[in-house]
């Protein structure tokens, strides 16, 4: 069985034609992916000077015709992929030439390269753009890339190998799992766990590892590295619990045990709003929407059902209370939070004009005794100002007795903790008030939608 795809290659921008075959070529002969050079093979041109014969007909077509290439493609690509385990590299880079040469027809100059470094062994045939003989280019006709495949299918029945069986349309399944996607962090978090699995000598073997895997690694107050590829270094700190440096070097030192990187499974929202399809057609969407789109409400009805079930949620008005009681703790809970930030807010105004006040106090009444002198005030005009403002500032909050200062580090300290420890169960109330005023919406739309279908057929 193989997979194949025609892809045509471009000159890139700012880059010659000739450097561009060159970086094709190379990347196909990749001397690591292709069994040092073993697997590639080559029709009218030689291996190692591929990129330059190519060149060489290219320069022959501009003196045989007189007419320069106007569009930017400079060869083809077949990639030809094979069933893991079912063919050999020998015998795959052998139908890759087939391939190339039948399809061809012997007119263009090729090289086949073999690559092994995946699961499944694969071709890349690179082919000339530009005719042997110098006097046409290739034409990339319409439905080219289903003439490969099917040219591809005959050649691997010719050889014993499978090939793909298209199911009818109606047969075909639709993709619904796809594997998770990988962030930095979660790549740097596995090779740190296999790294310390290893258990290196100290923390310096350790970050020697790091760097061997490819990672720039800068040593200072935090140790932060980056990945090939990455824009911004990342600092172990933020890795989070097991990967600050403290935690990891006692883990070296054997003073505590590491416990690998799991990643939290993301919680998918439980239902989504019913779509307004009598509000989408009025805008111009199409029948096909309008079948979508009622699908879709079924099955968001269904799950919104289930969540009332789950609720015991046995009546619309019901939901409604319901809805209402969490809307009115969501808001008490954020207005409490709103309010201890105003507090801190005004604490740390208040702790910033009291202390400004103090260091100011002496000059200010040195001005006052200097008869609030011109020049005096010209030599000391920035703590005269805050000297001002702080005294504006208390009696603007009617303070007669000003507060202590460590009274109201205390009070900054605490209403914070409470702050933090509030934020858990406000994020609780809020998520708790969407599924309900979601499933509220749901149930008013759905039932505002069978009302007229309903007098439709009593009409009838």
């Amino acid at each position: 069985m193989a997979a194949t795809r025609l892809i045509a290659l471009h000159k890139n921008k700012g880059k010659s034609v000739a450097a561009c075959l060159k970086s094709r070529t190379n990347y196909a002969k990749n001397p690591d992916k292709t069994n040092r050079g073993e697997l590639v093979s080559s029709y009218e041109c030689s291996p190692l000077t591929a990129d330059e014969e190519f060149m060489l007909s290219k320069r022959q077509y501009e003196l045989m015709t007189g007419r320069r290439q106007k569009s930017d493609v400079i060869a083809y690509q077949i990639r030809q992929s094979f069933k893991p385990g079912e063919i050999t590299a020998e015998e795959a880079n052998k139908v890759g030439y087939e391939l190339a040469m039948r399809f061809t027809k012997g007119k263009y100059a090729f090289i086949v390269a073999t690559h092994t470094d995946r699961q499944h062994i694969h071709n890349h045939v690179i082919f000339n753009s530009t005719a042997l003989d110098g006097t046409r280019k290739f034409r990339d006709f319409f439905f080219s890339a289903l003439a490969v495949q099917r040219l591809s299918d005959l050649i691997c029945l010719e050889h014993q190998l499978s090939v793909i069986e298209k199911k009818p349309y109606r047969e075909r399944q639709k993709r619904v799992v796809y594997p998770p996607k990988e962030s930095n962090r979660d790549r740097l978090c596995g090779i740190i766990d296999t790294i310390l699995a290893e258990k290196p000598e100290d923390y310096e073997a350790f970050l020697q590892k790091l760097e061997q895997q490819g990672y720039e690694v800068k040593r200072g107050k935090y140790t932060a590295v980056k990945g090939k590829g990455q824009k911004r270094f990342i600092r172990f700190r933020t890795l989070g619990t097991g990967y600050s440096e403290e935690e990891i070097k006692a883990v070296l030192e054997g003073k505590a045990k590491h416990q690998p990187y799991q990643k939290k499974p993301t919680k998918e929202q439980s239902f989504q709003l019913l779509v307004d399809i009598q509000g989408k057609m009025a805008q111009g969407k199409s029948v096909g929407y309008k079948k979508w789109a009622t699908k879709f409400n079924l099955k968001e009805m269904s799950k919104t059902l289930l969540f009332l079930q789950e609720q015991k949620i046995g009546s619309a008005e019901e939901l409604r209370e319901r809805a209402a009681a969490a809307t009115e703790r969501y808001h008490v809970m954020g207005d409490s939070i709103k309010a201890a930030e105003a507090r801190l807010t005004e604490i740390a105004v208040l702790k910033t004009n009291i202390i400004n006040y103090a260091k100011t106090r002496e000059v200010y009444a040195a001005y006052r005794k200097a008869g609030y002198s011109k020049v005096f005030l010209e030599a000391h005009r920035e703590e005269i100002t805050l000297h001002k403002v702080a005294k504006a500032a208390f009696d603007e909050a009617g303070l007669k007795k000003l507060p202590n200062v460590k009274a109201l580090d205390a009070e900054f300290a605490e209403l914070l903790t409470k702050k933090k420890a509030a934020y858990p169960d406000y994020r609780k109330a809020r998520n708790e008030m969407q599924e309900l005023v979601r499933a509220q919406k749901n149930i008013e739309r759905f039932f505002a939608e069978e009302k007229p279908a309903q007098e439709n057929e009593q009409a009838r």
